[in-house]
């Protein structure tokens, strides 16, 4: 995330550039960046998703152009009301400011928050700036436990002592302070319900580790969080997902960046993330045959895009794992593993792969 650019001027800045414009009898007009696969290059010296030079003119004068223009422009205004009285905002609450019927008209500015979140993410590669940055928040969507203490806003909080919930994580962790860190390795998952069970099992105070989750993919809060502990504290992360083309694509965005938030790469991806499972070899070692999901046509159909993406095709590791789901033509839970006891994956699943270095890089 940029560090150096003033958040208000920044706003300021693409106001007054557009002012210029109308005062110089032009039409104001907003070159985009396009967030789309057909402008995101993959970087194989940094192994992260870029984005590319690609723009998308949007000129208020032109009425295709003109609905995308303006909720852009009042997301920003909004941005820079909530930069000058300091206060923060949910992605939900820009899309209630933002949402009224344009004067004259029986047009909303913004229907949905789809639209609101979509113009946000434009501001963010207009400004060169995140949303957090600009003091919009996502909603809190995971949880952490393990041997560390850190501060934020001046409260010191023990992620060791926040009861069964475990400690909830923020959407902008930027301004967090790490005072201790005492871990071997991070793992991370997708299902709080495996979380909940790892909690109970007290698996990050036997292992020394850090255990984190969300519901389903990855928050950018989480995404950062993780990141911050790769390279602030050197902490190994493991990833712990559902053996199916999902897990493997939340275990793509974690490692390389994702498709629509190319532009945030540099704050996000990180590099040393290896898949912990559940792997296709997994189902024959644990007994899991009996447990498999039928792949449908949106998995096959998913599975052709994993294979082909440049980060996976040249991957003989994950080009094989592929393939074996192909071969089974099923998918399997996490959950699963408890067939062969509640805290059998605390016990034994995590434990042996993690000593046996079973990893997919």
């Amino acid at each position: 995330m940029s560090k150096e650019k003033n958040p208000k001027e920044a706003l300021e800045e693409l106001g007054k550039d557009l002012a210029k414009d109308v005062l110089a009898n032009k039409p104001p007009i907003l070159d985009v960046p396009i967030r789309a696969l057909s402008n995101v290059n993959f970087n194989k010296k940094s192994e992260t998703l870029e984005l590319g030079n690609k723009t998308s003119e949007r000129n208020f004068f032109n009425v295709a152009h003109a609905k995308k223009f303006l909720q852009t422009l009042e997301v920003a205004a909004v941005s820079k009301e909530l930069l000058d009285v300091g206060k923060h905002a949910s992605l939900r609450d820009v899309f209630y400011m933002v949402k009224r019927t344009i004067p004259n008209t029986k047009v909303n500015v913004v229907d949905d928050q789809a639209e609101s979140d979509d113009a946000m993410e434009d501001l963010e590669v207009l400004s060169g700036l995140s949303r957090e940055q600009l003091h919009v928040n996502a909603n809190k969507m995971g949880s952490v436990a393990g041997h560390v203490v850190v501060e934020d806003k001046g409260d010191e909080i023990d992620w060791s002592k926040m009861g069964s919930g475990g400690w909830s994580i923020p959407s902008n962790v930027e301004e967090i302070k790490f005072k201790k860190v005492k871990a071997k390795y991070v793992i991370y998952m997708e299902k709080a319900a495996v979380w909940e069970r790892l909690h109970e099992d007290k698996f990050w105070d036997k292992q020394n580790c850090i255990i984190m989750s969300s519901q389903g993919q990855t928050t950018r809060g989480i995404r950062r969080l993780l990141q911050r502990l790769s390279q602030e504290h050197d902490l190994p992360i493991y990833v712990l997902c559902d053996g199916d083309v999902w897990g493997s694509y939340i275990y793509s965005v974690l490692k390389y960046g994702s498709i629509n938030l190319a532009h945030m790469a540099g704050s996000m991806t990180i590099r040393t993330a290896k898949y912990l499972g559940i792997t296709m070899d997994d189902i024959e070692k644990y007994g899991l045959k009996k447990h498999l999901i039928t792949l449908n046509e949106q998995d096959y159909k998913r599975l052709e895009q994993l294979q082909n993406y440049e980060w996976f095709k040249d991957n003989k590791a994950w080009q094989r794992q592929f393939k074996l789901m192909k071969a089974l033509k099923g998918k399997v839970e996490i959950q699963s593993l408890s067939s062969r006891g509640i805290s059998f994956i605390s016990e034994k699943y995590l434990p042996e792969k993690i000593k046996n270095k079973e990893f997919i890089d």
